[in-house]
């Protein structure tokens, strides 16, 4: 009992010192033009998530190498669509919470744009999660030639690419959009990913479908080639791998995929952490990465300060059991709200997964550059498995950028906004025809 004592008060000394970085004053930056190495990151680790650190320090499998380089550039300032704006300003204020039984919450009178535009206590934490869950994003993104590179603890790698089309079918905040698509059917979003390579995945398909009631369970749908025909899953396989990947259910979408009624979440702190806005697809898609970490080299892009929320995000009680996760802490963007970076933990509050999501913009729409467009660079660290994956919204052959709302219209041959071919059940059945 005295050696269980021992090592929980152990676990526990780790713990905050993972969490544990120097503070920072409001006008602290570092100069654009600086260079951080694997010599100097010690100086700049104050503006690092603590996953990042620990990829620095090298403590856990994974190790950024001795020759990394992260080019510094000026940090942008980053205003939501118009629209989106407008909603924020039109609906917040009669944005309400509600308790749920099991001590979980949810939201009434939400209609569109930013459900807590100042997000203050009680429950600070909570209303910043759900800014992250209806934060600013096209209506619909779609690309024909996503990415996922996958590494085993013996080195090998295994690529996999995938047609992707996410689609928020209601509180939609666009100009040339009404708040509620005709096809919604009661549905808040939809997520489909379609694999096209390597020939034995070819046609292997999923759609995660959520609901407009939050505290109804979302429906998680794969296609089977061999069996042709869909399998409907259960609503508890959120833990479950998506494509043989290192991505649970809960991870894809950028770092938080579980909704919000399920989840509590206290407000750690503010920060200020680095992340990657601007890139070129032509160049990442070519995967520039230090290749025994899948990080990005530099001529992929510069790194920017992004002021942040720091998050303890676990399950409700009554959700816990059987969960992967005990906790998730994500550093969510003050200005965007979209996660950067997350650190998760097993149920013994080790830590397991490092997750960074560069969130990459452009200029959509008649609207200013905005990092929410559909794409993305990330990478997912396994500390516990020695896995780990990369995932890309641009391909090797030529590289071209994920596109968005009408966009979609025709993009690869494909028209994207027929909703139910790329965004309902019954679309399933149209694969291999």
């Amino acid at each position: 009992m005295r050696r269980e004592r021992h090592r929980s008060f152990v676990i526990l000394i780790l713990g905050l010192v993972l969490y544990a970085a120097p503070s920072i004053a409001a006008d602290e930056t570092i100069p654009a033009g600086s260079t951080i190495t694997a010599q100097n990151w010690q100086d700049y680790q104050r503006f690092m998530s603590a996953g990042m650190r620990e990829l620095f320090r090298g403590t856990s499998p994974w190790k950024l190498p001795p020759d990394v380089q992260l080019k510094v550039g000026p940090s942008g300032h980053y205003p939501a669509p118009r629209r989106y704006q407008q909603d924020t300003d039109k609906y917040a204020q009669g944005v309400r919470i509600v308790e749920l039984p099991g001590g979980g919450h949810s939201i009434a009178n939400y209609v569109a744009g930013q459900p807590f535009p100042a997000p203050s206590e009680p429950l600070k934490g909570w209303k910043i999660l759900a800014n992250l869950w209806f934060r600013a994003q096209p209506w619909l993104e779609c690309g024909p030639d996503n990415w996922v590179y996958r590494k085993d603890r013996f080195g090998n790698v295994r690529a996999v690419s995938f047609i992707l089309s996410y689609r928020q079918m209601t509180h939609i905040s666009a100009a040339d959009m009404p708040l509620t698509d005709p096809a919604s059917q009661g549905v808040y979003y939809s997520e489909y990913l379609e694999l096209t390579s390597p020939e034995e995945y070819k046609y292997a398909a999923q759609l995660t479908v959520y609901y407009d009631q939050p505290a109804k369970f979302e429906d998680l749908f794969l296609f089977v080639p061999a069996l042709r025909r869909s399998i409907r899953l259960s609503s508890a396989a959120r833990c479950a791998p998506v494509a043989g990947t290192d991505y649970a259910q809960d991870d894809i979408h950028f770092g938080f995929n579980g909704g919000i009624v399920r989840w509590t979440a206290d407000y750690l702190s503010d920060g200020q952490v680095l992340s990657m806005v601007r890139a070129d697809p032509k160049v990442f898609g070519d995967l520039n990465s230090y290749d025994a970490a899948f990080f990005p080299k530099p001529a992929i892009g510069s790194w920017e300060l992004r002021p942040v929320y720091i998050i303890d995000a676990r399950r409700i009680p009554s959700e816990r059991a059987g969960y992967c996760y005990a906790k998730r802490v994500m550093y969510v963007d003050r200005e965007t709200f979209n996660n950067l970076w997350t650190e998760d933990y097993d149920m013994n509050l080790r830590l397991w997964k490092i997750q960074m999501i560069n969130h990459l913009g452009r200029a959509l729409g008649g609207e200013a550059f905005y990092p929410e467009t559909g794409n993305y660079i990330e990478t997912l660290w396994d500390v516990q498995n020695q896995h780990l994956t990369m995932s890309l919204s641009s391909g090797p052959k030529g590289g071209a950028w994920n596109l968005a709302n009408f966009e979609c219209e025709n993009y690869a041959g494909n028209n994207f906004t027929n909703a139910n071919r790329w965004n309902a059940v019954q679309g399933l059945s149209q694969i291999m025809r």
